[in-house]
C-alpha cells in the first residue's frame, strides 16, 4: 500500500501559533485559562489540560487576574472588555487572518454598513466576528442570503460588507462573490478565506480523484475538517473520517493500492503520523512478521507522492519484500531537497517548522490583499506581510489589485521576523532590486536602451525607478531646453541608456538625451533619403516666429511660412497653430546641402479662389462685405479669402469725392460681378450697375464733360494671397490729371 499524505495536512499557522503560545504561558505560570476549547482536537486539549489549561465557557467564568489565552478563533469585543475589566492578563493568539476580519466588520459598523458573514452561525469564529459589529447577518450560502435579503428588504444599492469564515469552501465562496457583484452596486466583498484552507481543499479534491481511498483526520466539530470530508466524499467512494488512529478501520482499506491522507487545521502532526503508521502495520505483519520485531520497522518512511507517485515501483509489491531498501530510505530521504517529489513525513514536518532569518528569501502565496498590506501564506509556521510600498516602486499610483491576485505565488525577502507573534515582514521590492543589479550592469556593458517612468524631479535632474533601482538623469542629459522645466518629464515614460554604475555606492546614472539624439539622427537620415516635393508628413509644431512655424517631421525641422499656414488673412502663426500641435504638412521645396525644407500647411482643396470660381461667374450678383476703403474705391469680401474692387466710379450713379461718402467698413451691399481675371485672380464689382439710372440731364459741352469711366476695367493689383494692394499704374484716376 502506498500512502499519499497531503503536503498541507495538519496544523495551520493560526492553530500552531495558539498551541505554542499556550505552552509557553503554561511553562511560565503553571496554569492559564481559555474561552472555549483552544482548538478542535480533544487529544491536544486533553494534553494541555494535564499541564494546567482550564477551559471557561464565558468570560464571566474566568477568575479575576488570571492569565487567559485567546484562541485562534478570536472572541468578541464585549468578552475582551470583560476580561480587561477583571484585570486578566490576555495572551492574544487570535489568528491574524481572523483579526483582520474583526477590523473589517468593525470599520463597516462605524460607517453604518450592513455586515453579512458567510459561515456557520454556531461556529466560535463566526460568533467572535459578529461581536465586533452590530446587527450582522449570518448565512450559510446564497440561498439563505437571498431569503434573508428578501425578508429584510435589502435593495440593490444597499451598503453591504461581506466577509467569509476563514474555513469556508473556496469554490462556494467564489460563486457567491460573483453573484453578489452582479446584484449589489454598493457591496464591499472581502475574500477572507484562509489560503491554507483553499490549498488543503484543493489537495483533498486531488487525492479523492487519484486514490482508492482517503482518510480524513480531524475533529468532527471542526468546520474545516468536515469540509475536507465532504470534498473527499464527492470524488471517492471509500472515505474515512477519524479523529485519531484508534478510529481507523483497517478492514475498510483492504485491497487499496493507494490511500490518501489529509487532515484538518487542528490536527497535530503526531496524530497524523500515528494514523499513517497504523495503516502500514498490517502489511508489514502479514508479509514480514520478523521485521516488526526489529526497531527499524517503526521508522518505515511514509512516501508523500505528487503527480509522479503512481509510477513508483513499490506500488506493485508489498513493502515487506523491500525491507533492505526500507532501511536505506531514511538516509536517501535526508539527502533529497525539501521540494522533492518524494520525501518522508518527518522531512515534510521539519520543512514546515524551519527557522527563517532576516535577509532570507522565501516563497509563499497571496492569501489576502488589503489597502495597505498583502498577506502571504508561507510554508513555515509564520504569516507573512508585505506593505504595498514594499511591493513595487515601478508603478506608483497603480491599484495593488491590478498587480497581484489572491493565490499568486510571491517570492520576497525577509525584513523582520517576530517569533512571538508568528509574523514575518517581507519586501518584494528589495528582492527585485537585488536581482535587478545584474540586469542593470549588463545593460550598461551592452549599451542597451531601457524604458521607465520618471518618478520625481530631483536637484539637478530627474529620477527613474527601473526594477526597484533609482536611476539619476542629470539635467544636461534630459534632452530638455534650458527654459523647459524638468517637471514636464515627471510621470512620462522615457527611453534612456545607463552611463554609469557603481554597485557599492548604489549609484546609477543614465541619459535620455543620448538615446533621443541617436534616434533623431537615424530618423533624419531616413527623411533626407526619401524626401520629395509634394510628399506629406505627419509632424509636430516645435516653435514659432513672427514669419512662420517650425515643424518636426521626424528628426528634421521644416519651415512653414506664415503665407502657407492659412488661406485666410492671419497676422501671426499663433492665430492657427500652437506649439506641440500635431499637423499634416507637405513639402514645397528642400535643399539637402543647406538642410532646409519649406513646408505648406494649407490644403489646395481649401483654396478660396477655387471655391469662388465654382460658385460665381461674371454677371452674377453677390452680397459682399466692405473690408477696406481707399481713395480710388472700396474692397469688398465676396467669400472668406476672396476680395473684389468696387471702383469709385462704380459705387454710385452720381459723382462722389470719396468712397466713405456712400460706404463704410463692415457694410454689406449687393454688387454685380462685372469681370473676373483668372490669371491674376482679380474681381471687379459694381454697385452702380444695380442702381436705376437717374433722369438724363442736358449734356454739357464736350470741353466740360467728365470722362466716361470704363466700367469693366481691372484697375488694381492683387497680392499672391488674393488681397488687393492698390491701383494699377495704368489705371490712375483721370481726375488727378485735371
Amino acid at each position: 500500500m502506498i500512502v499519499r499524505v497531503a503536503p498541507s495536512a495538519g496544523f495551520c499557522f493560526g492553530v500552531d501559533r495558539a498551541v505554542n503560545m499556550t505552552r509557553r504561558t503554561l511553562a511560565e505560570e503553571g496554569s492559564c485559562w481559555c474561552l472555549g476549547e483552544l482548538i478542535h482536537n480533544r487529544d491536544v486539549v486533553a494534553s494541555l489540560a494535564e499541564k494546567g489549561l482550564r477551559t471557561a465557557a464565558a468570560a464571566e467564568d474566568v477568575p479575576a487576574g488570571a492569565s487567559v489565552v485567546i484562541r485562534s478563533h478570536g472572541i468578541s469585543r464585549a468578552e475582551r472588555d470583560c476580561l480587561a475589566a477583571k484585570g486578566c492578563r490576555i495572551v492574544d493568539a487570535t489568528c491574524p487572518k481572523v483579526a483582520r476580519i474583526h477590523q473589517i466588520v468593525e470599520q463597516a459598523g462605524r460607517e453604518g454598513r450592513q455586515v453579512v458573514v458567510f459561515g456557520e452561525p454556531t461556529h466560535p469564529e463566526v460568533r467572535g466576528i459578529c461581536g465586533w459589529c452590530r446587527g450582522a447577518a449570518v448565512v450559510r450560502d446564497m440561498e439563505q442570503f437571498r431569503s434573508w435579503a428578501d425578508s429584510a428588504g435589502i435593495s440593490p444599492d444597499a451598503p453591504l460588507t461581506v466577509v467569509f469564515q476563514t474555513t469556508s469552501n473556496r469554490e462556494n465562496s467564489e460563486q457567491s462573490i460573483n453573484s453578489l457583484k452582479k446584484q449589489y452596486t454598493n457591496g464591499r466583498l472581502f475574500d477572507t478565506i484562509c489560503n491554507t484552507t483553499s490549498i488543503r481543499q484543493k489537495e483533498a479534491r486531488e487525492l479523492a480523484a487519484e486514490c482508492d481511498a482517503v482518510v480524513v483526520v480531524g475533529g468532527r466539530h471542526s468546520a474545516n475538517s468536515v469540509h475536507l470530508a465532504e470534498i473527499c466524499a464527492d470524488g471517492c467512494e471509500r472515505v474515512q473520517f477519524v479523529e485519531n488512529a484508534d478510529e481507523l478501520d483497517l478492514e475498510g482499506l483492504s485491497g487499496c493500492a493507494v490511500v490518501g491522507v489529509t487532515a484538518g487545521a487542528s490536527t497535530p502532526s503526531w496524530i497524523i503520523k500515528e494514523v499513517v503508521n497504523k495503516m502500514n502495520e498490517p502489511e508489514i505483519k502479514k508479509e514480514e512478521p520478523d521485521v516488526m520485531e526489529a526497531p527499524v520497522a517503526e521508522e518505515t518512511p511514509v512516501v508523500v507522492e505528487n503527480e509522479t507517485a503512481e509510477e513508483a515501483p513499490a506500488a506493485e509489491e508489498p513493502v515487506a519484500e523491500e525491507a533492505p531498501a526500507a532501511e536505506e530510505a531514511p538516509a536517501a530521504a535526508e539527502e533529497a531537497p525539501a521540494d522533492s517529489a518524494e520525501m518522508t513525513f518527518d522531512q515534510m514536518l521539519e520543512e514546515s517548522i524551519r527557522t527563517i532569518h532576516n535577509g532570507d528569501t522565501v516563497t509563499g502565496r497571496v492569501a489576502a490583499i488589503g489597502s495597505t498590506e498583502i498577506t502571504i501564506d508561507l510554508p513555515t509556521k509564520h504569516s507573512g506581510y508585505i506593505s504595498v510600498s514594499e511591493f513595487t516602486n515601478d508603478q506608483p499610483g497603480v491599484d495593488i489589485n491590478d498587480l497581484v491576485k489572491i493565490g499568486d505565488e510571491i517570492q520576497a525577502s525577509v525584513v523582520r521576523v517576530n517569533d512571538v507573534e508568528g509574523t514575518v515582514q517581507l519586501s518584494k521590492r528589495r528582492l527585485d532590486a537585488a536581482k535587478s543589479w545584474t540586469d542593470i550592469e549588463a545593460a550598461y556593458e551592452e549599451g542597451t536602451v531601457l524604458e521607465g517612468k520618471v518618478s520625481e524631479e530631483n536637484k539637478g535632474g530627474v529620477v527613474i525607478n527601473i526594477k526597484g533601482i533609482r536611476v539619476f538623469i542629470p539635467a544636461s542629459q534630459t534632452g530638455l531646453g534650458r527654459d523647459e522645466p524638468m517637471s514636464e518629464l515627471v510621470g512620462k515614460t522615457v527611453r534612456f541608456r545607463i552611463t554609469e554604475v557603481n554597485r557599492s555606492r548604489k549609484r546609477v546614472v543614465g541619459s535620455i538625451r543620448s538615446v533621443t539624439a541617436r534616434e533623431r539622427r537615424e530618423k533624419a537620415e531616413k527623411v533626407w533619403a526619401e524626401i520629395e516635393n509634394g510628399k506629406v508628413y505627419h509632424g509636430t509644431v516645435k516653435s514659432m516666429t513672427s514669419y512662420g512655424a517650425f515643424v518636426d517631421i521626424g528628426g528634421v525641422d521644416g519651415m512653414v511660412h506664415v503665407s502657407e499656414i492659412s488661406w485666410d488673412r492671419i497676422r501671426k502663426p499663433e492665430d492657427v497653430l500652437s506649439v506641440g500641435q500635431e499637423v499634416d504638412v507637405h513639402v514645397i521645396s528642400f535643399d539637402p546641402e543647406k538642410k532646409k525644407i519649406s513646408l505648406g500647411y494649407r490644403k489646395a482643396e481649401d483654396n478660396p479662389w477655387l471655391k469662388f470660381t465654382d460658385a460665381y461667374k461674371a454677371g452674377d450678383v453677390a452680397s459682399v462685405k466692405v473690408v477696406k476703403l481707399m481713395p480710388f474705391g472700396a474692397f469688398a469680401e465676396v467669400l472668406p479669402g476672396v476680395d473684389g474692387l468696387i471702383h469709385i466710379s462704380q459705387i454710385a450713379n452720381r459723382r462722389i469725392g470719396k468712397p466713405d461718402e456712400v460706404l463704410s467698413v463692415g457694410q454689406v451691399v449687393d454688387a454685380k460681378i462685372t469681370a473676373i481675371d483668372e490669371d491674376k485672380q482679380k474681381i471687379s464689382l459694381s454697385i452702380r450697375a444695380l442702381i436705376e439710372p437717374e433722369p438724363v440731364a442736358r449734356p454739357k459741352p464736350a470741353e466740360h464733360r467728365d470722362p466716361e469711366p470704363e466700367a469693366d476695367a481691372l484697375v488694381y493689383e492683387v497680392s499672391a494671397t488674393g488681397e488687393a494692394t492698390g491701383v494699377a499704374p495704368e489705371a490712375d484716376d483721370p481726375t488727378e490729371e485735371e
